[in-house]
C-alpha cells in the first residue's frame, strides 16, 4: 500500500470508529518535502487517494487543502521526526477537556502512553492564526494535544502510531467518563 492509500485508509477509520463525523477532522502524511493532506470539507466516507492535496514542507499550500494546512506544515517544521498528523473529534476527549484543564488519564494504558495531554485554550476567532504555532509547539513535546472544544491532534512517525494515540486517548477519556458517571472518581 502506498503512503496516499494509507492516509485515506486511516482517515476512513477515524470516521468508521466514531472519532470524526462524516466531514470533520483532517489528516496528513509527510513524504520527503511533500505533505499530503485531506482537502477542505471532504467526506470521510467517499475520500479517495486522488482527492488528497499536495503541500510542501516549506509552506506552499495546494489549492483546496484543509483549513488546518498551515497547522500541519508547522507541526512537521517544528518536529522533523513527525511523519503523520491526525486531527479528530473524539467526543469523550473533547467533552472531558471543555474545562480547559490538561487531561490526565486514570487508566493504566493512558498513563503508560501519555501521562499528561496538554489542552490548548484558543479562542474561536483566533484559531486560524494562533493554532499552527501553539499546536506545533505542544506536539514538539507531546504525542497528542487537544484544542479545547475543538479536537485532538496526534502526531507520530507513522500513520498507524498516530492512529493508535488517537484511539488510545479516546478510550482513556471514555474510561474516565464512565468512572465519573459511576462515582468511582
Amino acid at each position: 500500500m502506498n503512503i496516499k492509500q494509507d492516509l485515506v485508509r486511516h482517515y476512513h477509520w477515524l470516521r468508521q470508529y466514531g472519532l470524526n463525523d462524516s466531514h470533520s477532522g483532517n489528516a496528513s502524511v509527510r513524504d520527503g518535502d511533500t505533505v499530503w493532506l485531506t482537502p477542505s470539507g471532504c467526506c470521510a466516507d467517499t475520500l479517495a487517494e486522488h482527492d488528497l492535496v499536495a503541500c510542501t514542507i516549506d509552506g506552499e499550500i495546494g489549492a483546496g487543502a484543509s483549513l488546518d494546512a498551515p497547522l500541519h506544515i508547522a507541526v512537521y517544521q517544528h518536529n522533523p521526526k513527525a511523519r503523520a498528523l491526525l486531527h479528530s473529534h473524539g467526543p469523550h476527549s473533547v467533552a472531558l477537556t471543555l474545562d480547559g484543564k490538561d487531561f490526565v488519564p486514570v487508566d493504566f494504558e493512558g498513563q503508560y502512553y501519555f501521562p499528561h495531554v496538554p489542552v490548548l485554550n484558543i479562542a474561536y476567532q483566533d484559531y486560524v492564526t494562533e493554532s499552527p504555532a501553539l499546536v506545533a509547539h505542544a506536539l514538539a513535546h507531546h504525542k497528542l494535544a487537544i484544542v479545547r472544544g475543538h479536537g485532538v491532534y496526534a502526531q507520530a512517525d507513522s500513520l498507524n502510531l498516530a492512529y493508535k494515540w488517537s484511539c488510545s486517548l479516546e478510550l482513556s477519556a471514555k474510561t474516565a467518563f464512565i468512572a465519573l458517571q459511576s462515582g468511582r472518581l
